[in-house]
């Protein structure tokens, strides 16, 4: 799974550099073995921000991108699109992408509603359903587990102690916005699925059979 996300940032066009930053020396190798760059960090890491932060301080840069590792079907053209999407103001910090979704969503805590101002900045994130169908429909957009932050303010944000709407809704997005931060959301090109129970890994594994025939033999060589 993590080297189909490998293969989707290194196939992004705005990225110059890309690593995997993992705790396990078990991924670790799977990924050197494959041709990739991996960092080990702690394990004491509570989210990926906190990951990505530790990483950076072994690999500069001005902007940093968190595609996460449970992602296997993030398209390439996604991660560009968080990185214009950030680049589009000089005073934009962070930002992430959505897209348009149906009725269906609304019942599933999996997937994270973005509610969004018109000038592109995320109002909320939740798990549950935003907004509320009191009248109309809701226009639902989901929002896909993908940040990019300029290079300060992703350790600005690691330093951050958790909140109370973080904690509750278990979105460490909301840390941010409970801090004060403005987050940009951009038009995502395709949708992606979190594996985040045995099911989801059950369907990213039929839509991406076939999709690397040498995984298995370039992991053991």
């Amino acid at each position: 799974m993590v080297l189909h996300v490998l293969d989707a940032a290194r196939a992004a066009r705005r990225l110059n550099r890309v690593l995997v930053a993992t705790d396990d020396a078990r991924i670790a190798e799977v990924v050197r073995q494959d041709g990739g760059e991996a960092v080990l960090t702690s394990p004491e890491a509570a989210s990926g921000t906190d990951r990505l932060a530790e990483a950076s301080l072994r690999a500069p840069g001005d902007v940093y991108v968190n595609v996460q590792g449970d992602e296997p079907l993030m398209a390439p053209e996604n991660i560009d699109v968080v990185v214009e999407t950030l680049l589009a103001g000089p005073d934009r910090e962070i930002s992430t992408v959505a897209l348009p979704a149906g009725d269906e969503v609304a019942g599933d805590p999996d997937v994270v509603k973005v509610v969004i101002a018109a000038d592109g900045r995320a109002l909320y994130f939740s798990r549950s359903a935003i907004p509320f169908p009191r009248s109309g429909k809701p226009g639902y957009r989901k929002h896909l587990g993908l940040y990019a932050y300029r290079a300060e303010t992703l350790r600005r944000l690691a330093a951050l102690p958790p909140s109370p709407l973080e904690r509750i809704e278990s979105l460490e997005q909301l840390r941010w916005l409970e801090a004060g931060w403005t987050i940009w959301v951009g038009e995502a090109a395709r949708d992606s699925i979190g594996v985040d129970r045995p099911e989801d890994l059950e369907k990213a594994e039929k839509i991406l059979q076939g999709t690397r025939p040498k995984l298995e033999k370039e992991a053991v060589q």
